[in-house]
């Protein structure tokens, strides 16, 4: 009996081009998805200042624009007719 007994490793048959392209495209997907994250977490310090200077120029642009008027006014139209139709 001890004889019978099959040592040998099993035959894994060679991957086929498109296993092999789903394999490396997996890593390449991987490798991206932290380069990434790694750009979230870890911003240049040229991206950082240019963030800081946008938010101040576009606050003085908010505050030159004046209210839309006419928006209310259609509002207030709308809950007129309703309750009329009530």
């Amino acid at each position: 009996m001890p004889g019978d007994l099959d040592l040998s490793p099993p035959e894994v048959p060679e991957p086929t081009f498109l296993e092999s392209l789903l394999r490396y495209g997996l890593f390449l997907g991987a490798v991206f998805q932290l380069i990434c994250i790694l750009a979230v977490i870890i911003p240049s310090s040229k991206s950082h200042h240019e963030q800081e200077v946008e938010p101040q120029d576009t606050r003085v642009g908010d505050q030159a624009r004046k209210p839309k008027g006419p928006v209310p006014q259609i509002r207030q139209k709308v809950k007129k007719e309703s309750k009329k139709k009530r």
